[in-house]
């Protein structure tokens, strides 16, 4: 099949398709969904289970000419590693076997991308050979090399600062003579907010106990040790950390909130979210990692199933009314926001938000910080918008009658305006604003969609495993005889290098998207309960979140076990 001359393919997709390995509609969509969640073409096209590794690796090298290296045969030990940074060989899976002369000789899994010539250039000074390997050998060769190259945060604590605490264990330093610029600490806490950010961590704890000080990584919604510092440490650690966040070193007895930023090029800068909290033994800190890139990956990376998602844009098209995310903290209802209001984001069009805090700067949009002691609250700020001309406001979350009812009042006045709940699910959300006291013919008028949603584990596309699971137990968990007819398979976790052997890799969004209909309406007005709405919503074909979770469970895309604990109501 013929490639069609306006096709958005390019390198190796391009050649699947003039060659007649793959469809032109497949390559497209794997294409679309390697954009989406960052990853690479051919991780993607492995794991649609189109081509083996092996298959790939052959018809790369044959297609394009370059020599094809079977990886299990190279020793990772007598790599010259220190040639590219460990950052390019991670985000750009590329590996450097030898180099003779001016030149490099670098495996690929796929050597079509050219920027990344560029970018091993620029960074060697050495012109690129490309050598062809299969994927899956890469992986585990570079999770290994990663590992080795890396110096390790015991290591670094052993070998930095290790001499340098003999006579601060037996002499504390008093509060105020902590020197915070001392170089072995700085460059500990650079060491930890670099691998926190490579590793795709949402957090950082930094906890003080009376006889072990820990950090620990949060990835995937799940909290990892991954250091055990000095305990005499910690005061420099908490005072470095509150000197860059602009916080008060001198108060440890009340809880702090700041924010801090990591270059880490001209083109990209990572935002920290930093809060201390007095405990027994010391100052917990806690660091939110606030990737901005998160807002623009587009609606396609979060997950919505097509028909959720065209309802969803449906909704935000419209010039007026009320749109809610609800969901527990930590399910992902920030960047679902930030998402949608990078899409409304244009020239035309103005936007305010109120937030408790701003944790995403978007250029193009008035963010607005709630200051509840200097009397900024969120009713305040929506106050003020109002007289800003404003054709779309985004409050951080409704939590009181006051900031509710402005925030109605807004979306029934031709704005429309997006918000926060925390509630389980959509129909709940309803009955939620009822409590609260909002009349119901107001929330009838004004709310025209609400999405409830979770965050469920992505299973590891390079070692999940086909599931026996009984039918009977399927059906418990909520599937139906239909489903059951032997079109798919359930996956589960394994573990290997590349998931640094959880088992798990990303996440993923479940998601319950509810438009508000007339019926729904007659509802509300007739001061129906949460069960009375979602049993409507149910015949009008809103899938509730178990539901939303079991259709990831039959593309693969998750574990029936991970789908059970995230939504289990």
């Amino acid at each position: 099949m013929a490639a069609n001359p306006q096709s958005s393919l390019s390198g190796l997709a391009r050649a699947l398709v003039q060659k007649g390995a793959l469809s032109e509609k497949d390559a497209q969509t794997i294409q679309d969904e390697a954009v989406a969640s960052g990853a690479s073409f051919v991780e993607h096209l492995i794991a649609s289970r189109q081509m083996s590794d092996r298959d790939v690796a052959e018809f790369t090298a044959q297609t394009f000419g370059f020599p094809l290296l079977d990886l299990s045969a190279v020793d990772p030990d007598y790599l010259p590693v220190k040639l590219i940074d460990d950052k390019l060989m991670g985000t750009r899976r590329v590996l450097p076997l030898l180099q003779r002369g001016n030149r490099i000789f670098v495996a690929f899994s796929d050597p079509t991308n050219r920027t990344t010539y560029d970018e091993i250039k620029f960074q060697t000074g050495l012109m690129v050979d490309p050598i062809v390997v299969e994927d899956n050998k890469l992986g585990t060769v570079l999770a290994k090399v990663l590992q080795n190259t890396d110096t390790t945060l015991s290591n670094l604590v052993t070998e930095e600062i290790g001499a340098e605490l003999a006579e601060a264990v037996s002499e504390p330093e008093p509060d105020m003579t902590i020197e915070v610029d001392d170089a072995p600490v700085v460059k500990y806490i650079q060491k930890i907010l670099l691998d926190a950010i490579n590793s795709g961590a949402s957090d950082i704890h930094f906890e003080p106990y009376e006889k072990y000080y820990r950090v620990r990584y949060r990835q995937d919604g799940v909290l990892y040790e991954i250091a055990q510092p000095p305990l005499a440490i910690k005061e420099k650690i908490a005072s470095r950390i509150k000197v860059i966040s602009k916080l008060d070193i001198s108060e440890k007895r009340v809880p702090q909130d700041g924010r801090m930023k990591l270059v880490l090029s001209k083109s990209r800068a990572i935002d920290f979210r930093v809060s201390t909290l007095p405990t027994l033994f010391g100052e917990k800190i806690v660091m939110r990692i606030l990737d901005p890139t998160s807002a623009t990956l587009g609606i396609e990376a979060l997950g919505y199933e097509p028909d959720q998602k065209a309802q969803l844009l449906h909704a935000i098209e419209r010039p007026y009314g009320m749109v809610l995310v609800t969901g527990p903290t930590g399910s992902g209802k920030t960047v679902s926001l930030y998402t949608c209001l990078n899409m409304l984001n244009k020239p035309g069009i103005n936007i305010s938000t109120a937030e408790d805090p701003a944790e995403i700067n978007l250029p193009g949009i008035n963010q607005v910080n709630v200051n509840d002691k200097a009397g900024l609250t969120f009713a305040a700020a929506l106050k003020s918008f109002l007289r800003q001309d404003p054709d779309i406001i985004m409050v951080g979350e409704i939590r009181d009658i006051e900031t509710s009812e402005i925030a109605i009042k807004a979306a029934q006045t031709g704005h429309l305006v997006l918000s926060t709940l925390h509630t389980n699910d959509a129909p709940t959300t309803l009955t939620r604003l009822l409590n609260m006291g909002i009349a119901p013919f107001n929330i009838a008028s004004s709310v025209i969609l609400i999405t409830a949603q979770r965050l469920a584990r992505r299973l590891c596309s390079h070692c999940r495993q086909p599931s026996q699971i009984p039918p009977e137990a399927l059906l418990r968990a909520g599937f139906k005889e239909a489903d059951l007819d032997g079109s798919w398979t359930p996956y589960h976790a394994v573990g290997c290098d590349v998931c640094k052997n959880t088992g798990y890799k990303g996440r993923v969004g479940i998601y319950q998207v509810m438009p508000i209909s007339e019926d729904i309406n007659r509802i509300i007005m007739k001061n129906g309960d949460a069960i009375d709405i979602a049993e409507q919503a149910q015949r009008e074909g809103v899938r509730d979140l178990r539901q939303s979770g079991l259709l990831k469970v039959k593309q693969g895309l998750t574990s029936l076990e991970e789908i059970e604990a995230v939504t289990n109501e």
